[in-house]
């Protein structure tokens, strides 16, 4: 019995070192996509399989995922949600997979994001495909060409800012929890200066890669003025990276409940309301969810977080207690 709760212990200890943070996992991820995805994680850090091999596997499912939910058919929608489902996994796999072995690089991080934007387009596509057949509800007028702009606008305008700022979000978090070395947070002026001493002809595919990932993280940096401010503020007083301890804290636990916000942004619960409207055969009820609710949560989160930003200039130059940042 002892034997036993000691090797419980040992793997939950495995387990939670290949979270981000507890502050920014949701209870769906905790309790069922990162032990499923760590036992992926742990099977492809025994076959010699690299973090990035796993991703782009995931793009491929979730791309055909959404093949499947253009028709009208339930088991042929199950068959794609469970794709997707699987396609989830090893997203989160990918990541455990990267921490567990210390191959984490900017072109998995690159590819992560990547795979989630490749899934909806394809989702969306799907939607637009099987409803432009369709009626508009209350009218005798077919959706046409009409459900494609509809969709231009939530995917590419809604959706895709929804989740470069909780993306954005929860790595500021992690910057203040964990420090440099535990935050993915990017600069595009740096980017775009090692975009420029890239060559085409030698460094093609990295250079390719740059140039997308500049252009989103200036996207992110122009969505949050505050906390630009705040970040250059921090780097005048604390040019050693050594940051008051006390200021670290107290940022930490008034961002800490914006991160549920910013998980209801990301992934699961747009997936699961996704899964709902296609079981019962209503995706427009999708759009809505995604255009009204996860619009105005993106809309309560961004201004909160402004002004946690606004009030911790004032503040970051009066403390004297440091702690390192890397």
């Amino acid at each position: 019995m002892e034997n036993k709760i000691y090797m419980e212990d040992k793997t939950t200890k495995t387990l939670q070192a290949t979270f981000k943070s507890q502050d920014t996992e949701e209870w769906l991820d905790i309790h069922f996509t990162r032990p499923l995805g760590w036992g992926i994680a742990f099977a492809c850090e025994k076959l010699g399989i690299h973090p990035n091999l796993v991703t782009v596997v995931s793009i491929l499912l979730g791309a055909l995922a959404g093949y499947f939910f253009h028709f009208t058919d339930l088991t042929l929608n199950c068959v794609g949600i469970g794709l997707l489902v699987f396609a989830n996994l090893l997203d989160s796999a990918d990541g455990q997979l990267a921490r567990m072995t210390g191959q984490k690089t900017r072109l998995g991080r690159v590819l992560d994001g990547f795979a989630g934007d490749v899934w909806f387009v394809c989702i969306y596509a799907a939607i637009c495909w099987r409803l432009q057949s369709e009626y508009i509800p209350f009218t005798e007028l077919k959706w046409g060409i009409g459900i494609w702009m509809v969709c231009a606008v939530v995917g590419f305008g809604f959706h895709g800012n929804q989740c470069k700022l909780a993306d954005y979000y929860r790595n500021i978090h992690l910057f203040f929890l964990k420090g440099v070395k535990g935050s993915e947070l990017e600069n595009s002026d740096a980017l775009r200066k090692e975009f420029k001493n890239l060559s085409w002809r030698e460094d093609f595919i990295w250079k390719l890669f740059l140039f997308f990932y500049a252009r989103y993280t200036k996207a992110q940096e122009d969505m949050t003025p505050g906390f630009q401010k705040l970040h250059k503020k921090l780097q005048e007083n604390f040019p050693n990276g050594v940051l008051p301890a006390a200021l670290c804290e107290d940022f930490c636990r008034q961002s800490r409940p914006l991160m549920a916000y910013a998980n209801i942004l990301t992934f699961n619960t747009r997936a699961i309301v996704l899964y709902v409207s296609l079981l019962v055969g209503q995706p427009l009820w999708y759009l809505l969810f995604e255009t009204i609710i996860l619009n105005a949560l993106f809309i309560f989160m961004r201004r909160r977080h402004e002004k946690i930003c606004r009030n911790f200039v004032v503040t970051s130059s009066s403390s004297s207690d440091s702690q390192p940042l890397s």
